[in-house]
């Protein structure tokens, strides 16, 4: 009954903010998506309150006003997506599995406030990568899920990509890890009918510069933000670790 009412709620919001959101993509890519991710937070600060989710942001270090970031976080549920807009209060386009933007409705928000990606197509990838450094030029910051995909694992992450880092230091933009911990035990990723009520935290770590770095630092820069969200994660407790440590 809870799934139910919160899926009712979801999509009754949407088609309340689609036909603003057809005006809104109107004024380009720039002023319109700014303008849709906007309507994004007022949705899902909406449907959170409905569904009975608190959500609250704890910051190790601040954000710098003015500061565009390359946003890296955890992946673990399908619930992830929607703490994006709940999280992060500044204009941010994050990058998302293109298969989405079919959805009806949801796609065309959906495609209209994050940059798709395609995976499976390495001239798609690589269009991907030029719009979001075009973004960053802009002073508009970007999300990138480094993992790609969910954590199944009994470990804290997943083997991330190098995208989200390649794009940093090529932009010479900071990156800033978030940590979503609890998003795993409101909707678990095997089966959409364990969401439920609750807390819903999302962790933001110190920012981690790139400046001097170059495209042969890399793996290095990659490396040095997965031992340091790994290592949070562990210290924060993060609940699909303890569980899958069980023995």
């Amino acid at each position: 009954m809870y799934l139910i009412y919160a899926l009712l709620v979801f999509f009754a919001l949407m088609l309340v903010i689609f036909p603003i959101a057809i005006m809104g993509s109107l004024f380009g890519p720039v002023k319109g998506g700014n303008f849709i991710f906007m309507l994004c937070t007022i949705w899902a600060d909406i449907w959170y309150f409905l569904i009975f989710i608190r959500h609250k942001n704890i910051y190790e270090e601040p954000l710098r006003k003015g500061q565009s970031y390359v946003f890296v976080a955890n992946h673990i549920s399908y619930l992830d997506a929607t703490i994006i807009p709940k999280s992060i209060r500044q204009p941010v386009r994050a990058l998302g599995k293109i298969e989405i933007a079919k959805i009806p409705v949801f796609g065309f928000i959906y495609k209209n406030a994050i940059v798709t990606i395609d995976r499976s197509s390495t001239e798609h990838r690589a269009r991907s990568v030029v719009k979001l450094k075009s973004i960053l030029a802009k002073g508009i910051s970007i999300f990138v899920f480094p993992e790609g995909t969910f954590n199944q694992t009994s470990q804290p992450l997943k083997d991330f990509y190098d995208g989200a880092f390649r794009i940093a230091i090529a932009a010479g933009v900071p990156i800033k890890p978030i940590l979503y911990l609890d998003t795993f035990n409101r909707l678990k990723p095997e089966s959409i009918f364990s969401l439920n009520p609750g807390i819903n935290r999302a962790i933001f770590l110190k920012e981690i510069s790139v400046e001097g770095l170059t495209i042969k630092d890399i793996k290095s820069l990659k490396d040095k933000v997965f031992n340091i969200m790994a290592e949070k994660l562990t210290a924060y407790k993060a609940p699909w670790i303890a569980e899958t440590s069980v023995p």
